[in-house]
């Protein structure tokens, strides 16, 4: 598990909230997503998405369908994910598919500071050494920060030209009447078990001979 905590003096807590749910802005400054989609809504605080991430050879891209869960809590505010299976979204052939146990973002407004803090623990799969996915986490995870700081600097005049009224994540008689509803069928332990024995090992062994310099 990795956590990266960072104070800004230049960006509020709501700002850093709308930024990390506006699924069409993070396509701005995101550049390592493949592809995000919402597959459907739970209720007003929770959906089922799905986020495939683009990694740099010799890795394999990996993607994640999660169930996230936010709440918005004025001064505080907290976005939590985890991995679930969905059948909308079965594995993908060249995609190795990683698990989320947590991961998430908790917002704490102090006075004329805002502290953000990102946790996760996550297993990528495949056939990476323990060694590379510790190293890559450790430079990846202040990444995270910085890019979302970066984004939060933007977002406001992004947004002005983008439908501004629309914000589900505030709204949600506007995510409600967008997405999907939970279907529970659609939730199957016994798929999971076969999508991941459905895996192609020979996909991941070239990651086997991940080397210290690839990183």
């Amino acid at each position: 598990m990795v956590k990266v905590r960072a104070t800004f003096t230049d960006v509020d807590g709501a700002t850093l909230y709308d930024v990390l749910h506006d699924p069409n802005y993070r396509k701005t400054w995101d550049q390592t997503m493949l592809e995000g989609a919402e597959i459907c809504a739970i209720n007003p605080n929770n959906d089922i998405g799905y986020y495939a991430i683009k990694c740099p050879p010799p890795l394999k891209n990996r993607d994640f369908v999660t169930q996230r869960s936010w709440l918005d809590c004025g001064c505080e505010k907290m976005i939590i994910n985890h991995s679930v299976n969905h059948a909308a979204r079965p594995l993908t052939k060249g995609m190795v598919r990683g698990i989320s146990y947590l991961t998430g973002y908790h917002i704490l407004q102090l006075d004329k500071k805002t502290q953000l803090t990102y946790v996760s623990q996550s297993d990528p799969k495949g056939k990476l050494p323990a060694w590379a996915i510790n190293k890559l986490t450790r430079m990846f995870a202040p990444k995270v920060i910085s890019r979302i700081y970066k984004a939060a600097k933007g977002y406001h005049s992004w947004k002005a030209k983008n439908r501004p009224e629309y914000k589900p994540w505030l709204n949600p008689e506007q995510m409600m009447a967008t997405l999907p509803r939970f279907n529970p069928a659609d939730i199957c332990i016994e798929t999971l078990r076969a999508s991941e024995e459905s895996l192609d090992e020979e996909e991941s062994m070239n990651e086997a001979d991940f080397q210290d310099e690839d990183c």
